[in-house]
């Protein structure tokens, strides 16, 4: 669990989603047009008026606790549904910009395969 390779992803991860949560907040990252579907949905979040800062603060909060490496094993719990959705928002409304949400998963995935000693009492 504590090989550089697991180091990196989860440096990788962490800052991943730092920059991209962060850039909910404050756009400093321009961003392509995304499609109408994708642009209306994303809209629609933000006319709430708190569920786009949501995502982003959980996001900034989960990439900062695995450049941390605090409560790793939970915090990546903790990501799947949020990288599920982003994969998923991609997929149905925004393909051409699917390759971070893949990143994201992929590393999720890594990271949870690594840590699957610390899930078994949780299926026992």
């Amino acid at each position: 669990m504590n090989s550089k390779f697991t180091k990196i992803v989860r440096i990788l991860l962490g800052l991943i989603l730092i920059v991209f949560g962060a850039n909910k907040i404050y756009t400093f990252i321009p961003l392509p047009q995304p499609p109408t579907a994708a642009a209306d949905f994303m809209n629609s979040l933000a006319d709430t008026g708190y569920v786009i800062t949501l995502i982003a603060i959980v996001e900034i909060i989960i990439g900062f606790m695995l450049l941390l490496k605090l409560w790793v094993p939970f915090v990546l719990l903790l990501l799947i549904p949020l990288s599920l959705n982003i994969l998923l928002f991609h997929l149905f409304l925004d393909i051409p910009s699917i390759g971070t949400a893949i990143l994201v998963v992929v590393l999720n995935g890594i990271l949870l395969y690594k840590h699957r000693v610390k899930y078994k009492p949780l299926f026992v």
